[in-house]
């Protein structure tokens, strides 16, 4: 049956009607008029009382739309952003958080903020805060597959500053941003980061998952981290009680620890044309540079009373963050010799000046301690594989390698 003929057809009677009904009532003066108005604009707007009663006419094209609707419903998921994966991912790490509780925390991950009890003991405690990332090391990470590491940096980079203010880390918080929501890779991700929590001796309370199409591709995601530990107020500022005659000894890193990656990208892989699986000193040279940053808590807790300042040797090397824990009055004299580069940066350093390689890279040192005379030989003791590099000077406030 031909529904769209019988529409026209209702549409023209309507019309017809409603002329017929309104001429009558003008010429016999009764209510014929009015009556004739309802047929009449009935047919000029298709609206039809017998369809809408019998819905034969419009049965068809009311499917088609119904059809139409349902196809063009679009759920959260066709936007890019998986909620089942994103619970799934939460019980996943459930176990992993849970892995890194320590006194003080107050419930579990779920509610909607982390809870940690004020730690006691101190006459006055300072809360201190650290944020970081990791960087391009990231991008290493997503390229070879290997994610189980990068969040052991991104606790280091945070941990590791709080100290330099005599902060003993108290817990952590993560943000992990991704194009597409990858249990697996965001899992293990977040397994280093548990990890990075329990070598720091730290709890890891909370976090937040961002699933944002997009904003980045599918395969790639990015990390950032913080950090709030808590200070004796009277034992946070360190600069002032560094002095002329302290020396300064070398903490050393794991590696390149999470600064200098674009560079180190660009000189080893689009200059020398390296590889992933190139043998370096017995191991894949990714492992090598996926090496996880050190995590120097054990070693603040176990030196505090000897240490006079600290200094995080990150973006900028030692050139740049030494002179963070300096007076206006003194300088920081380092025995370039003295510095046990390590053979990666040797590697690189065949195509990047000398100067560079040390404003770059932390060359080896993840950490300085400025130390007085006396207490040298206990931090060289207990502090594994530290060495002398160097002492404070009267001069101008800066990090003068010689």
């Amino acid at each position: 049956m031909d529904y769209n003929k019988i529409r026209s057809f209702c549409s023209k009677f309507r019309i017809a009607l409603g002329v017929a009904l309104i001429a009558t009532g003008i010429i016999t003066g009764n209510a014929w008029f009015y009556l004739g108005v309802i047929p009449l604009i009935a047919g000029f707007t298709k609206f039809c009382p017998l369809c809408m009663i019998t819905q034969k006419c419009d049965l068809p094209e009311q499917k088609k739309t119904r059809k139409r609707q349902r196809m063009s419903q679009i759920s959260y998921k066709d936007a890019g952003v998986d909620i089942d994966a994103g619970n799934s991912f939460v019980q996943n790490i459930k176990p992993l958080v849970k892995s890194t509780r320590i006194p003080g925390v107050l419930g579990g991950i779920g509610s909607f903020a982390g809870a940690f009890e004020l730690p006691t003991g101190f006459k006055e405690p300072v809360m201190l805060a650290a944020t970081d990332g990791v960087g391009t090391k990231l991008k290493l990470a997503i390229d070879s597959g290997i994610h189980n590491t990068v969040g052991i940096d991104l606790v280091a980079m945070c941990v590791n500053d709080l100290l330099c203010n005599f902060g003993t880390p108290s817990f952590f918080l993560d943000y992990y941003a991704t194009g597409k929501l990858d249990v697996v890779n965001a899992t293990n991700v977040v397994a280093g980061i548990a990890e990075g929590c329990k070598r720091s001796e730290c709890a890891l309370i909370g976090g937040e998952t961002a699933e944002m199409p997009g904003m980045y591709s599918e395969d790639d995601y990015d990390l950032a981290g913080f950090a709030v530990g808590v200070a004796e107020k009277s034992e946070m500022d360190r600069v002032s009680l560094v002095r002329a005659g302290h020396k300064l000894i070398a903490l050393p890193s794991s590696g390149l620890h999470s600064n200098g990656f674009s560079l180190a990208r660009k000189v080893l892989f689009e200059t020398m044309n390296k590889k992933f699986d190139d043998d370096f000193n017995g191991k894949p040279l990714i492992e090598v540079l996926l090496e996880p940053t050190n995590i120097y808590v054990k070693t603040f807790k176990a030196l505090k009373n000897e240490i006079v300042a600290m200094a995080h040797i990150t973006g900028g090397g030692i050139v740049e963050n030494l002179p963070r824990v300096l007076p206006q009055n003194l300088m920081a004299e380092v025995i370039e010799a003295d510095i046990r580069v390590l053979p990666i940066f040797e590697l690189m350093s065949e195509h990047v000046e000398r100067s560079e390689m040390f404003r770059a890279f932390n060359m080896g040192v993840g950490m300085i301690l400025v130390v007085e005379d006396k207490n040298v030989d206990t931090v060289l003791s207990k502090a594994k594989g530290s060495y002398l590099i160097g002492e404070i000077k009267e001069g101008k406030r800066e990090a003068k390698m010689i």
